[in-house]
């Protein structure tokens, strides 16, 4: 593989670029805004909130904002397919205005809970109808008198976070929240620069991240970095295909997000990082890449919160490493768009990969090179386990195969074609 590209724009922050916006006063507009299909049910569900959104032929987006407590009752229900982050975080919005909405997603996002974002958006005065394991389709009846909330969060989530502080917005006064651990801070961040006071202060107990509630946003003009998420597929397939030279432009840096290069850097993989700048209120850089020899190594569970969605991917690169990599703190893996940890536990096991699966640890036993593979993947509407083991099958000796690309287009479009374009073999059967 080699070549250089710009991966597609950060999921997550093109979510609350979105949202965000429409909660602004005047015009955003925005740049690099991912199109895939988590985004774009976002765009359409604050459409159907009351935003005005459109997007310039193969040029940027444009949101004409609400204002803050400002957005209306939706005519229909918001189907949010598969994407976890747009509906939590559309909770908390919903949740602090005087609306009754309804919300769904697909096969995999209706299987996952949302207690979790519910349980201090109620604290709040938001009422909350959903199905047994509060799961959606879901109702969320609002209150336009929020009372602001100190939280302090049962397990580290951006997700619950994010909600708890986007629900804040249309309170009186300071709402805090407290996390056990530092998660990806784009909501503070994104939330800053639309112009809301808020910070973050560290002690003994954790992270205490305080927003003054009723600001004033007004609309801005931004550009989304890449996705590191997204960068983290040719990154690891860069590392363990032999003569690969890859460079990728305008990633996002966020320190809650790298923690995918550390691994990589101490497993042996030859990264350099160059042009650090600043886009969006978050830090990017470009990342350059060569393939080298890899190596296994212990992965702290501390380093869990900067990299929950790069474990699959993670795993593939141990799996072609020397040695035993051992992954720990991994539990949140468990609810996400699948099972994640038991689906690359099945999966390196299918293509001839010795792996040992605890409740929150993964253990995987390196080839050294190639893989054996040779299996069929069952990706259960995953985006990410779907992605991981086609880059495993570009390093195995027989071919891997996945049950249904489709969920890709969610997070990465066109991810066969600019796999392609580097140089990787990928075919539909």
């Amino acid at each position: 593989m080699e070549g250089c590209l710009r991966v597609p724009g950060d999921k997550s922050i093109s979510h609350r670029a979105l949202m965000i916006a429409a909660l602004a006063t005047g015009q955003t507009t925005i740049h690099g805004l991912l199109e895939g299909e988590d985004v774009l049910r976002t765009a359409a569900a604050m459409e159907a909130l009351g935003a005005d959104i459109e997007r310039e032929s193969g040029g940027p987006w444009r949101v004409w904002g609400r204002g803050l407590g400002g957005l209306t009752e939706p005519g229909g229900v918001l189907d949010m397919g598969n994407s976890g982050t747009g509906a939590r975080l559309l909770l908390g919005i919903l949740a602090s205005h005087p609306l009754t909405a309804v919300l769904t997603g697909d096969d995999s996002l209706r299987g996952r809970p949302m207690a979790r974002v519910t349980a201090p958006l109620a604290d709040m005065g938001a009422r909350f109808i959903a199905r047994e394991g509060c799961r959606l389709p879901l109702t969320v009846v609002g209150t336009g008198d929020a009372a602001p909330i100190s939280y302090t969060l049962p397990v580290a989530s951006a997700q619950v976070k994010s909600a708890v502080l986007l629900a804040g917005l249309n309170a009186p006064g300071e709402t805090r929240v407290i996390e056990p651990a530092p998660t990806r801070d784009h909501t503070e961040r994104m939330l800053r620069t639309f112009g809301a006071n808020i910070h973050a202060t560290q002690d003994a107990v954790g992270r205490m991240v305080t927003l003054q509630g009723q600001p004033e946003l007004k609309g801005q003009t931004l550009r989304v970095p890449g996705d590191p998420s997204s960068a983290a597929f040719p990154l690891v397939a860069a590392a363990i295909l032999p003569g690969s030279r890859l460079k990728l432009e305008g990633v996002g840096m966020n320190p809650h997000r790298t923690g995918l290069l550390d691994c990589l850097q101490e497993m042996g993989a030859g990264i350099t990082i160059e042009n650090r700048r600043e886009e969006a209120g978050e830090p990017v850089a470009d990342i350059s890449i060569q393939a080298a020899p890899l190596h296994g190594i212990e992965v702290p569970a501390g380093r869990a919160p900067s990299m929950i969605d790069e474990y699959p991917i993670l795993a593939v690169a141990a799996a072609c490493a020397q040695g035993a990599t051992v992954m720990r703190g991994l539990a949140e893996l468990r609810v996400k768009e699948s099972d994640r940890l038991s689906a690359v536990a099945r999966g390196l096991t299918a293509c001839g990969i010795e792996v040992e699966e605890g409740p929150d640890s993964l253990t995987v036993h390196g080839q050294g090179g190639r893989v054996p593979g040779g299996a069929a993947i069952e990706a259960a509407l995953d985006h990410r386990i779907a992605m991981s083991f086609l880059i495993l099958g570009l390093a195995a000796e027989r071919p891997v195969t996945i049950d249904d690309a489709g969920p890709i287009e969610t997070s990465f479009p066109g991810f066969a074609e600019t796999m392609a374009g580097l140089g990787a073999v990928l075919t539909a059967p």
